[in-house]
């Protein structure tokens, strides 16, 4: 998201410096090349608006049938900016001359706001913090479904823009620790968790470091041979344990997992008894504290560190709920 914004505070920052370059030139008094003008910043407006609006859909878990394919949203993004710059080009050329002349000078007026908050939220977004709305119960109780709270960005590092690498490092990822993450799919054909998750982020805390051997046993996690204690976050609903598959090519399993591939085949059968898997170096093992509810590390294999967006901060909505997430 902090990188859509910043790219659009930079095509509006464009904008707004050619309209500043040209609205005394003689050209943008002839009808047609004012009209265009005043038609690009209304495209423009058109996209931020699809963009926010596809953002807010996404980050409340509903999409209509125009959403369900990216074709569709596609078609919808391609009609809402084409009707916007027609809008605009041909209502622009019915009004007088002076009409038009204000129209440009409010376009420049409100580029210059645009882009100015675009680049100011996307730099904030990005190095800084963030606010998330938790999307379902596999946090419960820690996280419930509804909880707005504000993910710190900083604490794991300065991550330069547009690369995958951390240009300093603060603080390590520690074993407990409840990350944002961008869920690790590089393909929207990537089904996982009942569809595609591409493109989306998810919310767990922290249960095997890079080289960590992972086990769970009747719903129990083991780390490098060890019972995991001190799991007082953790919570289970279901009294019945799943048998899990049997593999017993350890080799095959860890294979399957590191593919993301277990979760495709078996399902909730290694919900209960899983493993052992090895996380790989410059990854992590990451779970719901909902775990009988919760799809996570044990379906879909190890998250990168590179997807790391943050830790979770505090809650900040609603009221009730303010407090610091551990």
């Amino acid at each position: 998201m902090e990188q859509k914004l910043f790219l659009i505070g930079l095509a509006t920052g464009a904008y707004w410096y050619a309209l500043r370059e040209t609205i005394n030139h003689p050209r943008l008094k002839k009808p047609k090349a004012a009209a265009a003008f005043h038609a690009v910043f209304g495209g423009l407006a058109a996209f931020i608006i699809m963009l926010l609006l596809a953002v807010s859909m996404e980050s409340r878990g509903t999409s209509g049938a125009p959403y369900s394919t990216p074709a569709g949203q596609a078609a919808l993004w391609i009609a809402a900016v084409a009707g916007a710059l027609g809008w605009n080009f041909f209502s622009a050329l019915k009004k007088p001359e002076a009409a038009r002349a204000a129209s440009l000078k409010g376009d420049l007026e409100w580029a210059e706001t645009i882009s100015s908050a675009m680049l100011l939220a996307s730099v904030v977004m990005f190095f800084l913090f963030q606010a998330f709305r938790i999307p379902s119960g596999s946090m419960r109780v820690t996280l419930l479904e509804g909880d707005h709270l504000f993910i710190n960005k900083i604490v794991y590092g300065i991550r330069a823009p547009f690369v995958k690498k951390r240009v300093a490092e603060f603080k390590k990822i520690q074993r407990g620790d409840v990350i944002v993450f961008r869920f690790p799919s590089e393909s929207a054909d990537d089904m996982q968790c009942g569809g595609s998750q591409y493109g989306r982020d998810f919310i767990k805390r922290v249960i095997g470091l890079p080289g960590d051997v992972i086990a769970l046993k009747d719903g129990k996690v083991s780390v490098n041979g060890s019972p995991l204690s001190g799991e007082t976050y953790a919570q289970y609903t279901d009294n019945a344990r799943l048998a899990g598959p049997k593999l017993k090519d350890a080799a095959e399993y860890q294979k399957r997992w590191a593919e993301r591939d277990l979760g495709r085949t078996f399902g909730e059968g290694i919900r209960d008894n899983f493993g052992p898997v090895t996380v790989p170096q410059g990854a992590y093992f990451a779970m719901g504290d909902n775990r009988d509810h919760s799809c996570d590390s044990r379906f879909w294999g190890p998250v990168p560190e590179e997807n790391i967006k943050g830790r979770a901060w505090f809650i900040y909505w609603p009221p009730s709920r303010i407090n610091s997430v551990k």
